[in-house]
Formats: structure tokens, sequence, C-alpha cells
């Protein structure tokens, strides 16, 4: 009904949907399953231990006696009391080996399911890519090819909605003149004298000084409501229901605001910095991307500050024992509140923001609502949310197992929610997004955010301290540590030839390959279009061929023509000569 632009957004919602849906089972089979079996049936389990005492201790979380109503639905919300010792969390599972007709390592398959999934986002998404790329590429190609392109096959025949049909003939308009919009301003920039240069980028470096100043503050608040949060959650003074709540969900709402108001912020100072429209929305676009996957790395910062922040000056357990006994579980929380305070926005704003909006355009015919008008659904913004929902779950996975199945059943009800709200609140944006162009945006935003998402979870499995009283890595310093150690169990040939693929050696030669590879691909790139060139050139020669015997045949049509007519014109003139030869004897005869 709303073209294929708004329909490249459902496209990708479902593709995540399957994503996380994988997800969920690269780790319920190697990680949950294995510990859910042993614990309903008799197998020998080797538990993960440490050989500090003082780091061994893990204070009970859950409530202890009676409690009210309202700290189960806080428990509920944000992963404490009764959840924090479920399947839900890292903490979990402290298993550590599982004998039976095997010896079944749970550390090694925790984190070679981390790595696989993230492999395997990164493999699926760049496959996506690869199509929306070439036709991106096809179509930024030549100026005149987008003409002909908006001109000749601009029309969406999806649409069979008349009023979308009406909106689609707006917009294929509104892109022509966005086109020639352009082609007008890189005139322009083309004729600017060096002042003119020099006084825009002048213009142009001042406020984006005053963007990275915006950036500054929004990631100095959060990183204050983070520590705020954490130091009010470690007291032991119990608040009212909505206080408490607030505190737990701080460092949410704060960079929820921060997403709200600095894409407002960003498309007023846009306008004022003399870009082209369509570079306009790009740069704007990007700026919030940067700004909604920067917050979720400020907030791990904050997080992590905490964590190896000791009052002494070493930490006796290689991190903040004392408040987070098991920070990995502590981590995990943080990801889940941030999932599930990202769906209650977004159902929140569906509800009390879109649906009165559409009633109130529909019922009230006063000039300051006709200029507010419908709601529009803007493709891009809807878009970044779910892609910051994504990253969220690629962080919180390792520290949360179930987060990917708590993610595919919101993104499932993010996709009927939006669906009934686009069908009855909402309206297809003025400028659209094309399904090529588009879906080729999203997936390369969901490939910043997973590189986002990688470095976080790399670090934390490799340079800081495992928790001593939770999780299948208590035994290791760090969770990479199983790796090494696993190999040394091996057998001979298998352990050398893995240390011969981690040698310098393996290395460097596969480094060279990959270069020849490398420079390979480029150089067919090269010829391909060279290649791609001289067939362009040689139908622009096929079509002047073709025009020049157009030319000739009209011609020649033209001369058969003339001589026809000469013929005819001739043969008119002879008889016309007969009839005057003959008159005048008829005439002598009379007279005579």
């Amino acid at each position: 009904m709303f073209g294929t632009g708004i329909l490249s957004y459902f496209s990708f919602l479902r593709f995540l949907v399957l994503l996380n849906f994988i997800m969920f089972l690269l780790m319920f089979v190697f990680v949950m399953l294995p510990v859910i079996l042993t614990s309903h049936t008799s197998h020998n389990i080797t538990y993960s231990s440490t050989n500090v005492s003082e780091c061994s201790v893990y204070p009970p979380t859950s409530h202890q006696s009676l409690v009210a109503f309202h700290e189960h639905i806080t428990d509920l919300l944000s992963g404490t009391g009764f959840l924090e010792r479920t399947y839900l969390f890292y903490g979990y599972y402290n298993l550590e080996f599982i004998h039976s007709h095997f010896t079944y390592n749970l550390p090694l398959a925790y984190l070679l399911a981390t790595i696989s999934y993230l492999l395997l986002s990164l493999v699926w998404i760049v496959k996506r890519s690869a199509s929306g790329f070439k036709r991106k590429l096809i179509q930024d190609e030549d100026r005149f090819q987008s003409f002909c392109n908006k001109i000749f096959a601009g029309w969406d025949f999806c649409i069979t909605n008349e009023n979308a049909a009406r909106l689609k003939r707006s917009s294929l308009l509104y892109e022509m003149k966005t086109d020639l919009e352009e082609e007008r301003i890189k005139r322009r920039m083309a004729n600017r004298t060096r002042s003119e240069r020099c006084r825009i980028y002048a213009l142009r470096a001042a406020l984006n000084l005053f963007v990275m100043a915006v950036l500054v503050t929004c990631f100095y608040c959060i990183y204050v409501a983070t520590v705020f949060s954490q130091r009010k959650q470690v007291e032991a003074e119990k608040s009212a229901f909505l206080q408490e709540l607030v505190v737990e969900y701080l460092p949410s709402i704060v960079i929820t605001l921060a997403n709200f108001i600095t894409p407002l912020i960003f498309s007023l100072i846009i306008t004022f910095e003399d870009y082209s429209p369509a570079f306009e929305i790009r740069f704007t676009l990007m700026r919030c991307v940067f700004m909604r996957l920067a917050s979720i790395g400020v907030l791990l910062f904050s997080l992590w500050v905490q964590i190896t922040f000791c009052e002494s000056q070493e930490c006796l357990c290689g991190y903040n024992h004392k408040t987070y006994p098991c920070w990995e579980t502590h981590v995990g929380q943080e990801m889940y509140k941030l999932v599930i305070f990202d769906f209650l926005i977004i159902v929140a704003v569906t509800v009390f923001v879109e649906f009165p909006r559409k009633i109130i355009v529909s019922h009230c015919d006063h000039g300051l609502v006709r200029w507010w008008g419908q709601q529009e659904f803007a493709v891009p913004q809807n878009v970044l949310e779910i892609v910051y929902g994504q990253t969220i779950c690629w962080i919180g996975t390792f520290y949360c197992p179930l987060l990917p199945a708590i993610n595919t059943v919101k993104y499932v009800l993010v996709f009927y929610i939006k669906k009934v709200s686009l069908v009855t609140n909402c309206r297809p944006a003025t400028r659209p997004f094309r399904a090529s162009s588009s879906h080729f945006f999203f997936l390369v935003v969901l490939l910043i955010g997973l590189a986002l998402a990688s470095v976080p979870v790399t670090v934390s499995i490799a340079e800081i301290q495992a928790s001593r009283v939770c999780g299948p890595f208590v035994s290791y310093s760090t969770s990479w540590q199983v790796v090494p150690r696993g190999i040394t169990q091996l057998p001979l040939g298998l352990r050398s030839f893995l240390l011969a693929l981690a040698s310098e050696a393996f290395a460097v030669s596969f480094f060279v390959i990959t270069c020849l590879g490398m420079f390979y691909v480029i150089a067919l790139a090269g010829a391909h279009k060279r290649v791609i060139e001289q067939l362009r050139d040689q139908l622009a020669m096929e079509g002047r061929d073709k025009r020049f015997l157009i030319q000739k045949l009209y011609q020649a049509q033209q001369a058969t023509y003339g001589r026809s007519a000469d013929a005819k014109g001739l043969r008119r003139n002879r008889a016309h000569a007969g009839l005057c030869l003959v008159e005048p004897s008829v005439v002598l005869e009379t007279q005579a």
C-alpha cells in the first residue's frame, strides 16, 4: 500500500527477527540445553571454582521474607531479585565440565557460541548487502541514468491505495525537483569565489564544533546518570516504587532523551551548512547513528569504570568484588533494562502520541492542526530504533543468553505495532527512500552496530578479569584463557595443526595471500569497469548509428516522395499542355 521504500523497512525487521532466532538457537543448544539436561539427569558434573576465598562470596539477591507486589514488578523490569540467578543471566551457568559418554566443556562452548553468533551475523549481513550495493552502484553511476530511471521506471506498481499513489506521484515530483536543485547547487558551488568558500568552511567548522559540544554534553550526562544509578542501587535503603524504578532506569531514560533531542538539533544545524539535499539527509542520519551507538559505548564505559574501580589501590579479585560480585550478570541486567525500556518507549509513542495525533488531525479543522498534519512514517528514524536495539542484543547476549529470545519476541510485536500504526495513523514521508538504496543503507548501519558491539564483547573476553563467584569462567583469569587450555587437551596432531594456524609464519603467509587476492580482485574490477565503459560507448555509438540510419531513411523517403511528386506534376503538366493544343484547333474550327 505504501511502496517499496516502506516495504524494505518491514523486510529488514523480518530479517532481524530471523537473525535473533538463530542466535537464540545457538545459545540454547550449546549453552542452555546441556545445563537443563544435567539438572534432570544423572551426570558427573565439575563445577567452576576459585582458590581465593575472599572472592568466592556471592550474597543472596532474592527476597528472604514477604515483599510487596510492586517489588516483584521492579525485579521483572530490572532483572534483579528472583530473576538474577536463573537461566536468563550469565551467573547461573557455573558448570565447567559435564561427564557423560564424552566430556562437554561448557566454558569453551559458551565462548565459541558467542564468537559464532557474531561471525554468523557478519557473514549474513555482508551477503545481504552485496546485492543492494550492486544496485546502488549502478543507480549512482550516472546522473542522466538517474533522471531516466525516475521518469521511465520510477513508478512503484506495488501501490494499491489511492492516497499512497497520490503521495508517490508527489514524491517522484519532489525527487525530480531535488535532483534539479542538486544540479543547481553543484553549479553554484563550482562558481564560488575563494572568500565564499572560506566563509562556508569556517561556518561548517564552527557548527561541527557545536555538534561535538552537544555530543560531549550528552555523553557526560549519560556517564553521570549511570554512576548515580549504580551508587543508589548499591545502597541498602529502600525507597518508593516509582522512585526506585526511575533510579533503575535512569541511564536508559537519559539515553532515550538524548536520542530524541539530538536529531532535532542536527536537523536544525544542517540547514545552515549549505549542503546538497541528498547529502543533508545522509549526513544527519550518520550523526544520529553515531549518537545512538556511541551512547551505548558510553554506558558500558561508565559501568566498567565502576566495576574495575576499587577503594584500595589494587583490587584483590581483579575487579570491584565488594560492589559487583558477579559483574557479568550486572552488565546483562543493564542490557536487559535497555531492551525492555526501548520496547516500552516504542509502545508508548505509538499509543500516546501517534494515535491521539491521528484523532486530532481527523476531527479538528483548525489551521494549526492542519499545518501540524498527519504523522509521517520516517523510515530512517524507525530503522535507527531497531538497529539500536539489535546492537544492545549483540552486546548483551554474552551476559544474558536469553536476550536473543526476548529480542525476537520484541521485534515480532514491533512488526505488528508498526504495521497497525502505519495503516491507521501514518502516511509515507515526503522524502522517500528507494528500496535499493534504503536496503543498502540499513545494512551499512547494521554493520556499524555490529562492529561497535564486537569491541566491548572482545575487550571483556580478552582483558577484563572474569568473575570469581559465578559463571563458567570462574577457574580462568579471563574468558579467553579457556581456548589455549582447551587446545592443550587435544590430540597431538590436531594441537600441532591449530598451533601452526596461530603461528606468525601462517599469519604472514595468510596476509600476503589475502593481499594478492585483494589486488587480483581490484584489477579484475578495474578491467570489468573498463569493459563496461567500452560497452557503454558502444551502445552510444550504436545509438548514433541508428539515428544516422533513421535520418538517411527519412531523407531517402523524402527524396522518393519528391521524385514521385515531380513525376506526377510532369504528367499533369503534359496533360494540361495537350488540352491547350486541342482547344485552339477547336476554336479555329468553330471560327471557320
